[in-house]
């Protein structure tokens, strides 16, 4: 019987400078802050035997293409900060004469401006249709466009963790997906949708035996949910995996909710929960009202409390907050940081406000004409979460900044870092990744003041740039 042709797939991970983060060269630290390209590991798992894959993912350094084989396809991911890169390595691959198909977020949400620049853009989630775009490939007739819609995930393979080399801290595994929050600067709810899917526990427990690390990022938005149904699913879970004695560490994404049932901490402590990373967003009840995060008001909440009972388990608590939201005046950036204190969070990810494609804030700031960066593609290597590219109603872009810096200045002083791993030690609660998170964001401080240099004297050539076509407009429409 003919045998087809093994042909040859590079799925490539294209990486931001610009994201201090991903510099593990710079940081050791940051070794511990690069996550694995999961989706591309995933499609993997899809991929027939007659093709030979290889993944390269650019945040652990940007290959020499000009001397790796040519492959037959090239198919690229990429979230909106990641595009500007994924259009040079599809402009690359492309001149040799290689189809180039584009997935990811961006791709779904900017469909007009991604399919002017490769051969074929897959939106939605791609596994339904990843064995028919591979198919056509092999044909040479890829479609220009291919769907996926809401994948269903009892059908979703466990992913390709051989294909990637042992210089990640983290493994990676998704659990679940779709999300009924609907907060207005998240764009989890236009891609994942708001049902709330899930795989079977029994897939789960298996590909967590295939991860190599010892500790895990399950790379869920909201791993346990927001209803009783999804409570108990979790718990399940959890269940499985301290029964299957996994001996692995793992952290994840979760509402504050996770802090309200004692047998769900009790069962995620055994089952090797060992950090949780949670939306606060907004030190205010106007704050919380302004973004959606409707399920932080609930309750008259006693955040404080809720921490403490997550750490009682030995878990860490990792929170985010937004900066520039509309109730931000000067002096909120400090305040953040008190309030994290406060709260006793071990760490602090403080992010600026970022309308992004497919959000409720895109929409409302362009209506407004509030998004200040918009020379696109070119702007979008911004849209990192660590920029504030709007216009922002209480604080100029210098006072953003400002703002930013004093948060992170004032959370991740060497007094405050000091108290918490101290505090750790003594109630013996994972310190070595305590101390490790920590010392990663300290050190990205001294990077980030010249990263927002660099950014401020962009925007004002920006600024000088857009004022001197004005005038060249006026001095033209003057001689006419």
């Amino acid at each position: 019987m003919h045998q087809s042709k093994t042909m040859q797939l590079y799925l490539i991970n294209p990486s931001n400078s610009l994201v201090s983060i991903v510099r593990v060269r710079e940081s050791r630290w940051n070794r511990y802050r690069v996550w694995k390209p999961l989706s591309l590991m995933l499609l993997a798992g899809l991929t027939p035997r007659n093709w030979k894959i290889s993944i390269m993912d650019e945040n652990l350094g940007i290959p020499d293409y000009s001397i790796m084989p040519k492959p037959d396809l090239v198919g690229i991911t990429a979230f909106t900060s990641q595009v500007n890169r994924a259009y040079e390595v599809a402009d690359y691959f492309r001149h040799l004469g290689v189809p180039v198909v584009m997935g990811g977020i961006h791709a779904t949400m900017c469909l007009n401006e991604v399919i002017t620049r490769v051969d074929s853009v897959v939106t939605g989630e791609a596994e339904s249709i990843w064995p028919q775009v591979l198919e056509d490939a092999r044909k040479g007739s890829l479609k220009r466009r291919y769907d996926g819609g809401l994948a269903k995930l009892s059908d979703v393979p466990c992913a390709r963790h051989d294909l990637l080399p042992d210089k990640y801290a983290f493994g990676a595994i998704q659990t679940t997906r779709g999300c009924p929050m609907n907060c207005t600067f998240c764009s989890v709810t236009a891609f994942n949708g708001t049902h709330y899917r899930h795989r079977p526990v029994a897939d789960v427990v298996r590909e967590f035996r295939m991860i190599r690390e010892k500790r895990v990022l399950i790379v869920d938005d909201n791993l346990i949910g927001t209803r009783s149904k999804h409570i108990h699913r979790a718990k399940d879970l959890f269940r499985a995996m301290a029964e299957a004695n996994l001996k692995k560490e793992w952290v994840a994404q979760a509402t504050i909710n996770f802090a309200d049932d004692e047998e769900l901490l009790t069962l995620a402590s055994k089952a090797g929960c060992r950090g949780v990373f949670i939306g606060f967003e907004s030190p205010s009840l106007e704050g919380l009202m302004e973004v959606g995060k409707k399920f932080n008001i609930l309750r008259s909440r006693d955040f404080r409390a809720s921490v403490r009972r997550i750490q009682k388990h030995n878990i860490l608590v990792v929170g985010s907050f937004i900066i520039g939201l509309d109730i931000d005046k000067p002096g909120i950036g400090k305040h953040i940081a008190e309030v994290a204190s406060r709260y006793g969070l071990d760490n602090l990810n403080a992010l600026f406000l970022t309308p992004l494609p497919g959000t409720s804030l895109w929409n409302q700031m362009k209506t407004e004409g509030r998004i200040v960066l918009d020379m696109f593609p070119e702007d979008w290597k911004y849209y990192t979460l660590t920029f504030p590219v709007a216009k922002y109603k209480h604080l100029s872009l210098d006072g953003i900044i400002e703002e930013m810096i004093s948060c992170d200045r004032t959370f991740y002083s060497t007094a405050r870092i000091l108290r918490r791993l101290w505090s750790n030690f003594w109630h013996r609660r994972q310190l070595l990744i305590s101390l490790m998170g920590n010392l990663s964001y300290r050190k990205n401080l001294r990077l980030n003041m010249k990263t927002y240099a660099d950014f401020k004297r962009y925007c004002n050539n920006r600024h000088d740039f857009v004022l001197a076509n004005r005038e060249t407009d006026v001095s033209e429409r003057d001689a006419s």
